[in-house]
């Protein structure tokens, strides 16, 4: 639930400050009456994401269990990939977030209202997708509520957040912000991957949790078993769950591929550019609406 909290506040805050930076640019720019096709692309990119995350959930659902493994194990190493590239991406191109938006947006309104819209949901839309991608490793196998609502709320707090930073209420160390929950996000993501691991072996598309697979089961072997010390039932267990996808009896392969994504991916990141640590978008902590 913590893991995908943080999955929709840092997405969520992300979408809420493109939304901003193009309100700000028209009311700056006397287009007010632009701004209803905003909000026009905001819910088209809003409404696809939705339906789309529940068209390949219900698909994977009706898979035969085997390929339902691959296909997940599949999806999750690609959404740790995702967010992988999303927390560089975000990291190199945030200082000119907010020129290049409105310079396309600038583009557009001179095109007409729909290409206006189309920015919107170009914007929002690849933030939206991104977060389901992302959720999907952690959401996989879910029984519970709790995950959604986990990224429900992170969403409501973000765009709560996006609100107060457009009026100037509050100001916020964007720069930090995003840095921080970077570091977060590549251990949820390091944990996505050894999820992703999981479910191939389960497929017996790797070396199983038992058995000999090639002459190499050693690597399918549980490196140790926890699950009487931390049950995966347990309050904590569902934490640790939840936030790392922690798992009590790990494989051999698992423990690997974590350790070879998470030590590698963290010393990359935390070798930033001095120039990256300015606040996102090119701006302060709020945005300038010209009131």
């Amino acid at each position: 639930m913590l893991a995908n909290f943080l999955i929709g506040l840092r997405e969520g805050l992300e979408a809420s400050l493109v939304v901003s930076i193009l309100i700000a640019y028209l009311v700056k720019t006397d287009r007010r009456h632009d701004i209803r096709y905003i909000w026009g692309g905001v819910v088209t990119a809003i409404v696809l994401v939705v339906a789309t995350f529940t068209a390949i959930n219900i698909a994977i659902g009706s898979l035969p269990f085997r390929t339902q493994e691959l296909v997940g194990g599949t999806l999750s190493i690609l959404a740790a990939g995702l967010v992988t590239w999303m927390i560089f991406w975000m990291r190199r191109t945030a200082r000119g977030l907010k020129r290049e938006l409105e310079s396309e947006l600038a583009s557009a309104v001179t095109l007409g209202p729909v290409a206006v819209a189309v920015v919107a949901f170009l914007t929002v839309g690849r933030e939206g997708l991104e977060t389901a991608a992302i959720m999907y490793g952690t959401v996989a196998d879910a029984y519970t509520p709790r995950p959604f609502l986990g990224a429900a709320g992170g969403l409501l707090v973000a765009v709560v957040l996006g609100y107060l930073i457009y009026r100037g209420a509050i100001t916020v160390n964007l720069g930090k912000f995003f840095t921080i929950t970077g570091y977060l996000l590549i251990v949820v993501a390091a944990g996505v991957l050894a999820y992703g691991i999981y479910d191939l072996q389960e497929a017996g598309f790797l070396p199983r949790l038992t058995g000999d697979v090639g002459g190499i089961s050693h690597l399918g072997n549980a490196v140790f078993d926890i699950s009487s010390t931390i049950p995966p039932d347990s309050w904590y267990g569902t934490l640790l769950k939840g936030t790392v996808n922690f798992q009590p009896n790990p494989s051999w392969l698992q423990v690997i591929g974590w350790a070879c994504y998470l030590f590698p991916v963290l010393w990359l990141y935390s070798r930033r550019p001095k120039a990256a640590a300015a606040p996102v978008a090119g701006a302060p902590t709020t945005v300038d609406a010209g009131r």
